[in-house]
C-alpha cells in the first residue's frame, strides 16, 4: 500500500520497531535517539509543519516515534543553481558543451531548456545559473530513508548478527541491537510501504508477553499510545512509565524513605512494560551487616529499591517492580525474598571474614597490585602519598603521625573481599574495617574521605586528616600521571586528572587553607624517584592545569546571586597566586571596587602603567628618590602613595580586601594628573629611571588585591 495524499494532507506519522528484549542500561538513549533522528530527517525534507511535536516511546521491546501534521509530500520549491563557467558551458559556436550537459543530467534537469538558463557576473567571473521549481520531498521514500539512516547511528555499544527469511525463501543477514520482528509506519490510517531489517511495515504489534499476548492491530498513528495502553497493557512512552513507578515507590514505601538512584529508575523502566509495586522482606540479622554493602548489592544485582526510615537507618524490607500486575502477587514476593537472601549472606561473609585480619597487617600485599608498569605498584605509591600527607601535616601543623598512618592504611581495603565483590565500596569499607580495628577515629574517617570529592558538587573531608589525605592522594595521582605522559588532551581524560585538579581546588579554597600550591606541587615532584617523571612533571604545566580547573569552578561562583565575571577571573589569577584560599574574598572586593566612581579611572591607569613597565628594557632601580622628582605631578603621586602605604599594608595583612581597593581611590587624582603633566621616558635617562621606579612602586601597590588593569 502507498500513500497518494496530496502536499496540502497532513496526518500524524507513527514507526515502531518491534524487538526482541532491548539493553536495558541503554533503551532511554536508543528512544530518544530514534525519534530524534526520524523528526530530523523529516525536518530537513520540509514534510513537518510550525505545529508538529514528536513524541518518542520506549519499552523492553520496542522503540518508537510518533510526529504530528507530516505532510504526504513537501511543497514545491524554487532552487538556483549554480552550473559553471559561461566559458567552460558553451564551446565557440555557442552550443552546449558535454560538461554543462554533463552537469544538467546529474541535476535531474537534462531536458531543460537551454534558454531558461541565467547568465550572471561580468567577464571571467559570467556564470551559468538554472533556475527551477523542485519537486517537494515524498514522505514515503523519505521515510524510507530516515528509518535506515536512523538505525544505522542508533548509540549501540554491540551488534547482534542474525538471519531473517526473505519471501522468496532466502535468508538475509541483519545486524541491530536485539533481532526486530515488526515494524509499524502509518501516516493517519495509511500504511507506508517501507522496510528495515529484512522485514515490510505493517500496522501490527504485539502486546505484554503474559497481560497481552498476541498479536493487535493499529488502525491509525494517533490511537498508539491507546491501543497499547488499554488492549496490549504496555506503557510505551518511557518517561511517563518512569514517573508513575517513582509515584508508586514512594506511596509503597510509605512513612520509610525509598533509595531511588536515577540509574535505578532508569534501568527498571527498561526492565517493565506494565509496573507493579510489590513489597518484600529480609532477615532482621542481615542489618548487623554495613547498610552500604545491603543496598548496593540490592540495587546492583537485584534492581531492588531498598528503604530507610527518616534517619537514613536501612529498614528490613524493601521494594521491587514487576512487570506482572497480579491481586495475588505472593509467588513473586517469595520467589525474590528468596533470591535475595544467598546475596544477603554472601555481603555478609565477606563482611566477617574480611574483619579477621586487621588492615595494618595487608599494607605489605599492597606491594602485589600493580599501580602503573611506569610508577610501580600500590606499596610504591602508598609510600608517596605519605610523604606528601606529611609535609602538608607539617605546614598545617597538624598531626604528622595520623596523617602518614591514615596514608599507610586507607588502600588496604582494595584488598578485601568485599570490595573486591563490590569495588564502588572502596573507602566505605575501608572506614568500617579501620573502626573494628581500633585505629583513631580520623584515621578511619581518612580511609573514606580521601576520595572526596568523588564528583562536581561533592561533599568535602569533615576531618583534617581526610583533608590532608583527600589532597595528597590527588597531587599523586596528578604528578604522576602526567609525569609518564598521560596529561589530558582534548575531551580524553582517562585518569579523571582535571577531577582531581578541580578537587585539589575545592579542598584548599572551601576549607580555606593557606598552603602554596607551588610548593605542594614540588613536594609531590620529589615523591618519585623516577627522573623522566620529575622531567615530564613540570611543576609550572601542571599548576597551570590547576588554576585553569579553579578558572572553570570561580565561572559557577556568584555574589548576591551574580556570577564573578571573566574580566574579574582573569584579574584575581593572572597574577599566579601560590595561595588560592582567599580567592573569593578577593573577587568579592574587586567587585565592591567596580561599583566605585573611580574605579574605570584606577583600571585604566593600571593598564597604562603595567604596558609602559612591560616596554621597558632597563633595570628599573628598587625605589625612588625624593631628591630626583622635580614636576608637581610626579611629587604628588609620590606623597599619595607614601599617605597610603601604610593603610594599604595593614588592610592586606588583615586580609581586608575591600579596605585595600577604597584605600586606591585617593590615588586616583593625583594619578590622572601624572598622566597628564609628566612625560616618564625623559631623554635624562636618571629622571627616566627614576619615573619609572614611581611607577613600579605604584603598580605593586595597586595591584596587592588582583591585576586592576584586567578590568579596563
Amino acid at each position: 500500500m502507498s500513500t497518494t495524499n496530496s502536499s496540502s494532507q497532513s496526518a500524524n506519522l507513527l514507526i515502531e520497531v518491534f524487538t526482541e528484549e532491548l539493553p536495558p542500561k541503554s533503551l532511554r538513549r536508543l528512544g530518544d535517539a530514534f525519534s530524534e533522528g526520524i523528526f530530523a530527517s523529516l525536518k530537513a525534507a520540509k514534510l513537518t509543519t510550525d505545529s508538529s511535536s514528536v513524541t518518542s516511546f520506549a519499552t523492553p521491546r520496542r522503540l518508537a516515534v510518533q510526529v504530528s501534521n507530516v505532510l504526504a509530500q513537501a511543497p514545491d520549491y524554487p532552487v538556483r543553481e549554480k552550473l559553471l563557467p559561461t566559458s567552460i558551458a558553451f564551446d565557440a559556436g555557442g552550443n552546449a558543451t558535454p560538461p554543462l550537459l554533463k552537469k544538467l543530467a546529474a541535476l535531474g534537469y537534462a531536458d531543460v531548456d537551454l534558454s531558461t538558463l541565467e547568465k550572471a557576473g561580468e567577464g571571467k567571473n559570467e556564470a551559468l545559473y538554472l533556475n527551477a521549481i523542485a519537486k517537494g520531498a515524498v514522505l514515503e521514500s523519505t521515510a524510507q530513508t530516515a528509518l535506515e539512516q536512523t538505525l544505522n547511528k542508533l548509540p549501540i555499544a554491540k551488534m547482534m548478527h542474525y538471519q531473517v527469511q526473505q519471501k522468496d525463501g532466502q535468508l538475509a543477514d541483519v545486524q541491530f541491537a536485539r533481532p526486530a520482528h515488526r515494524i509499524i509506519a502509518l501516516h493517519g490510517n495509511t500504511v507506508l510501504n517501507i522496510s528495515a531489517l529484512g522485514i515490510h511495515a505493517g500496522n501490527q504489534t504485539e502486546g505484554h508477553r503474559f497481560l497481552a499476548p498476541g498479536t493487535l492491530a493499529v488502525s491509525a498513528a494517533d490511537q498508539y499510545e491507546n491501543v497499547l495502553q488499554n488492549q496490549a497493557k504496555v506503557i510505551p512512552n518511557f518517561n511517563q512509565r518512569r514517573a508513575q513507578i517513582e509515584a508508586a515507590l514512594l506511596k509503597a514505601a510509605g512513612d520509610d524513605l525509598v533509595l531511588m538512584p536515577d540509574s535505578l529508575l532508569d534501568e527498571v523502566t527498561a526492565l517493565v512494560e506494565w509496573p507493579a509495586i510489590y513489597e518484600c522482606h529480609f532477615d532482621q540479622e542481615f542489618l548487623e551487616v554495613p547498610q552500604e554493602c545491603l543496598i548496593l548489592t540490592m540495587q546492583t544485582n537485584q534492581k531492588y529499591f531498598a528503604l530507610t526510615d527518616k534517619q537514613g537507618k536501612l529498614r528490613n524490607r524493601f521494594l521491587i517492580v514487576s512487570n506482572i500486575e497480579t491481586a495475588t502477587p505472593n509467588a513473586i514476593i517469595s520467589g525474590n525474598e528468596r533470591v535475595v537472601r544467598p546475596r544477603l549472606s554472601d555481603a555478609r561473609f565477606f563482611f566477617q571474614q574480611d574483619q579477621k585480619r586487621t588492615l595494618v597487617s595487608r599494607v605489605a600485599d599492597l606491594g602485589k597490585v600493580v599501580y602503573h608498569n611506569q610508577l610501580g605498584n600500590q606499596l610504591d605509591r602508598t609510600k608517596r602519598v605519605q610523604g606528601i600527607a606529611t609535609a602538608i601535616a607539617e605546614a598545617l601543623q597538624a598531626d604528622t603521625s595520623l596523617a602518614s598512618h591514615a596514608a599507610e592504611i586507607a588502600k588496604t581495603d582494595l584488598l578485601t573481599d568485599m570490595v573486591g565483590e563490590f569495588p564502588e565500596l572502596q573507602g566505605i569499607m575501608g572506614r568500617y574495617y579501620a573502626t573494628h580495628d581500633g585505629e583513631h577515629a580520623e584515621v578511619a574517617a581518612a580511609c573514606s574521605e580521601h576520595y572526596m570529592p568523588r564528583f562536581a558538587g561533592d561533599a568535602l573531608p569533615q576531618t583534617q586528616t581526610g583533608t590532608i589525605l583527600a589532597i595528597a592522594d590527588k597531587l599523586e595521582t596528578l604528578v604522576g600521571i602526567w609525569g609518564v605522559g598521560l596529561a589530558p588532551t582534548g575531551d580524553k581524560d582517562p585518569y579523571a586528572l582535571r577531577r582531581h585538579a578541580l578537587g585539589i581546588c575545592r579542598l584548599l579554597l572551601e576549607k580555606n587553607l593557606s598552603l602554596s600550591l607551588p610548593e605542594l606541587i614540588e613536594i609531590a615532584r620529589k615523591q618519585f624517584p623516577q627522573a623522566d617523571v620529575q622531567e615530564k612533571a613540570k611543576a609550572a604545566d601542571i599548576y597551570e592545569f590547576i588554576i585553569d580547573r579553579l578558572r572553570a569552578y570561580l565561572r559557577d561562583q556568584s555574589v548576591g546571586g551574580k556570577p564573578f565575571t571573566s574580566a574579574e577571573i582573569d584579574a584575581v589569577l593572572s597574577q599566579s597566586p601560590a595561595q588560592i584560599n582567599d580567592l573569593i574574598e578577593r573577587l568579592s572586593a574587586l567587585r565592591q571596587f567596580n561599583a566605585l566612581e573611580q574605579a574605570p579611572q584606577l583600571a585604566a591607569a593600571n593598564k597604562r602603567i603595567s604596558n609602559i613597565l612591560k616596554k621597558t628594557t632597563t633595570t628599573i632601580p628598587a625605589a625612588c628618590s625624593n631628591k630626583l622628582l622635580q614636576i608637581p605631578a610626579e611629587i604628588a603621586v609620590h606623597q599619595a602613595l607614601e599617605a597610603a602605604a601604610p593603610a594599604l599594608t595593614a588592610a592586606y595583612e588583615k586580609r581586608q580586601f575591600v579596605e585595600v581597593l577604597k584605600a586606591l581611590v585617593t590615588l586616583s587624582g593625583p594619578i590622572d594628573q601624572f598622566f597628564a603633566d609628566v612625560m616618564v621616558m625623559d631623554p635624562n635617562p636618571e629622571l627616566r629611571d627614576n619615573r619609572l621606579a614611581l611607577l613600579q612602586q605604584l603598580h605593586q601597590k595597586m595591584n596587592l588585591v588582583a591585576d586592576l588593569g584586567k578590568l579596563a
